[in-house]
């Protein structure tokens, strides 16, 4: 979107810029010359901004510029030779021209025109921003962007005065210098003065100079070499050697000075250090010029006590001659071998440069540094720092503001992000409250609100909305709900009527079967076992025929069993209710199923409580039920195991209500019951064993169905199987589970 932006206000700022030039040549152009003018511009803003916005967005937009700018001006080339050329032609090839041009302008402005909405209106979809991150922005530009720009300026006026003290100190110090080695100067002069005044050196006797100039060179200790020129030229004496003194400058003509003298500073390939010459005029006592007196001065004490400088690691002090030769430095090979007449340090000392400015020394290192000349010489004395030194405390100062700004570029995006979440999270808590009631769905509460600002009023009022949509909604709801209910109500009642139809169907057919079946099998069975008694009665069963015999009416009671099982299921009894004490039943039972614990070598645990209270129900029809239950758990474990009774009070819970009862419960370690068949055991003729009518299992639901009580069922493979069952204290209490099974894995 900015882009865009930017590139209009461009192509509007060329475009304002060619109707100024029109403006300018307006008093030598006709309207039609102005006119052509006004097309070339629109052609070249057109032109502008097809290729601004053909340039993928992913393009530098510097380049774009560029490629805009080298297109522009060929065209405003091409409006000003139209401009030229316009009064070589006639009427006639002026209308053709202005004709011509509107045709081209019209090329060109119908499809650029189209096509800048579709791009305007991508451009501003891709730069979408959230309002958090405008926030964040715009908090930022406007905290940081003065920390910015005061440091900037911090960092600019502190190199600044840091660079006005560096360079002050170094004048300072060169002023120092200078100083010192001019009275230093001065000194030697005087001492020289002092010599020649003397009236032994106007004698010019070397046997009376001698000692002299000896005692005066070990009491000073600043002269290499003392000696005495006559007028003429000639030695008198020379503290080193007796020898005519020559300018080791490659002058051959004697040193012979009628005025105060000093030379430059020399180096002899036979000599340690650098020297220069101080000569003084010998007047005689009548006025007349007798000699010259000469003092050699080595420059190491220049060195040592004159160009030590204390500015940190990098600063030196050094001499030079006006052409750049060093003439004194702490480096001895760089003394009158090194010229510095090419390197920015000779232009610093003898140019007129801003002395803040930094220059590359003879090293190379960019440096700052002061020079002065010396009074009464041509000597130079510069004094230098290296400028990474010197701004050292600068570039400390630098790495703790940019440190700071990092610090306080994190502080503000910390404390901008709070801000924006202060600000902007009860917005979107808001719209996520808002979006819950949209898809009907019931919200949570927005808690209690404690801003007083116009976000807490925005708060308080959908709040009171979505109170009201829900005390509507639940209201609905609620008659919604108690239709519902009916309607469910009526729904169970109608499947429980539907359920015991077909059961009563069921076992009424099945009654009519059994009845039937019983009648056609009971007639002839009971007439096989009357023949089978008669012939024993009175024919007699021999001793190998009485086992065959035996199993036979073993077979036929069974027989009748089976039968009479059937029918008690098909036509059940009336049951004859009595109080019972159930711990006592099941302890009689117990003495019966022993026998066969005994022989399955399996361990009985039993735990009955002594203080269960009694029930009311028929003690016939519980007896058979729970050695039914006896004998299925001791079939599961044909090896050994364990048979748990356990008779206690509790209380059944089903549908969110409790009832008082007494629970039995008979648990085997046998086989278990896979989930699949649970399901099933309470069906008719549905066995899992070879042998067996399938009935013991509905008959004992029957049976504490007819009791008013429930039984559950849990069974895991190879662990066992527990029944559950649940009785009333009382058979007109009933308890409430339909179902009458609950199987657990």
């Amino acid at each position: 979107m900015w882009s865009g932006y930017a590139l209009r206000c461009y192509s509007h700022f060329i475009q304002m810029y060619y109707f100024f030039l029109a403006y300018i040549h307006s008093h030598l152009l006709t309207y039609e010359q102005m006119f052509i003018c006004q097309i070339v511009i629109r052609m070249s803003t057109d032109i502008f901004l097809w290729i601004a916005f053909s340039i993928p967005k992913q393009a530098n937009s510097y380049k774009n510029i560029i490629m805009i700018t080298a297109i522009i001006s060929p065209i405003h080339d091409c409006k000003l030779d139209i401009k030229i050329d316009w009064c070589n032609k006639s009427r006639r090839e002026k209308q053709i021209l202005i004709i011509l041009a509107l045709e081209i302008i019209e090329r060109w402005e119908h499809p650029l025109r189209a096509k800048l909405p579709d791009i305007t209106s991508q451009s501003s979809k891709t730069w979408n921003l959230s309002l958090r991150t405008k926030v964040m922005l715009i908090f930022l530009v406007l905290a940081l962007g003065p920390l910015i720009i005061i440091g900037r300026f911090s960092l600019k006026l502190t190199e600044e005065l840091i660079g006005s003290m560096v360079i002050r100190q170094l004048e300072n110090v060169a002023a120092d210098k200078v100083a010192i080695l001019e009275r230093w100067l001065e000194e030697r002069k005087a001492d020289l003065k002092l010599a020649a005044g003397a009236s032994l050196l106007k004698t010019m006797d070397a046997r009376t100079i001698g000692p002299y100039l000896d005692l005066m060179r070990k009491q000073y200790g600043v002269y290499k070499e003392l000696a005495v020129v006559s007028a003429d030229g000639k030695i008198v004496f020379n503290s080193r050697e007796k020898k005519q003194i020559t300018d080791n400058s490659g002058s051959k003509s004697y040193f012979v000075r009628k005025e105060l003298f000093i030379s430059d500073i020399t180096y002899a390939h036979d000599e340690m250090e650098s020297s220069f010459l101080i000569a003084a005029p010998i007047v005689a006592d009548d006025g007349q010029f007798a000699g010259t007196v000469y003092g050699r001065v080595g420059t190491t004490k220049i060195i040592v006590y004159i160009l030590n400088v204390s500015l940190g690691k990098t600063g030196e002090c050094y001499l030079v001659d006006q052409d750049g030769r060093f003439l004194a430095h702490k480096e001895p090979r760089l003394i009158l071998s090194k010229n510095i007449s090419q390197s920015d340090s000779f232009r610093k000392i003898f140019e007129k440069r801003d002395s803040k400015e930094s220059y590359l020394d003879y090293r190379g290192v960019e440096v700052l540094g002061v020079s002065l000349k010396i009074g009464g010489t041509n000597w130079y004395i510069v004094v230098e720092q290296d400028r990474e030194e010197a701004f050292q405390s600068a570039a400390n100062l630098k790495r703790v503001i940019y440190l700071t700004l990092l610090l306080c570029i994190a502080s503000a995006l910390m404390l901008t992000w709070m801000i924006s979440y202060h600000m902007l999270s009860p917005i979107r808590k808001l719209s996520e409250y808002t979006d819950i009631i949209a898809n009907s769905k019931v919200p949570k509460e927005m808690g209690e609100i404690h801003r007083r600002d116009e976000i807490g009023l925005l708060y308080r009022a959908v709040e009171d909305m979505s109170r009201k949509l829900q005390e509507r909604q639940n209201h609905l709801e609620h008659k919604v709900g108690l239709r519902e209910a009916e309607l469910k109500k009526t729904d169970i009642i109608l499947k429980k009527a539907q359920l015991m139809a077909e059961r009563s169907e069921k076992y009424a057919a099945m009654g009519r079967m059994g009845a039937a079946v019983a009648h056609e099998i009971r007639t002839p069975l009971t007439s096989i076992k009357l023949f089978m008694e008669s012939i024993r009665a009175e024919i007699g069963i021999s001793d190998e025929d009485e086992e065959d015999f035996q199993i036979a009416m073993n077979q036929i009671s069974r027989i009748e069993v089976t039968i009479n099982r059937f029918l008690d299921f098909a036509k059940p009894q009336e049951p004859v209710f009595q109080t019972i004490n159930i711990a006592k039943l099941i302890e009689d039972l117990l003495v019966m199923v022993r026998p066969q614990v005994n022989r399955q070598e399996c361990f009985l645990a039993v735990a009955i409580d002594h203080d269960l209270p009694s029930i009311t129900g028929d003690k016939k029809f519980l007896s058979e039920a729970f050695i039914n239950l006896f004998v299925n758990s001791l079939e599961s474990m044909p090896d050994h195991g364990t048979l748990t009774i356990i008779a206690a009070p509790d209380n059944f819970v089903a549908n969110g209500k409790t009832a008082p009862c007494v629970r039995v419960d008979i648990g085997d370690t046998g086989l278990g019951i896979a989930d699949h068949e649970i399901e099933k055991i309470f069906e008719p003729f549905y066995t899992t064993k070879a042998t067996g009518t399938g009935l013991g299992l509905p008959l004992v639901l029957n049976t504490v169905k007819d009791h008013g009580g429930e039984i559950r069922v849990t069974s895991k493979i190879d662990e066992g199987t527990m029944f559950s069952l649940y009785f009333p204290l009382k058979p007109d209490q009933p308890l409430w589970e339909s179902n009458g099974k609950n199987t657990t894995n």
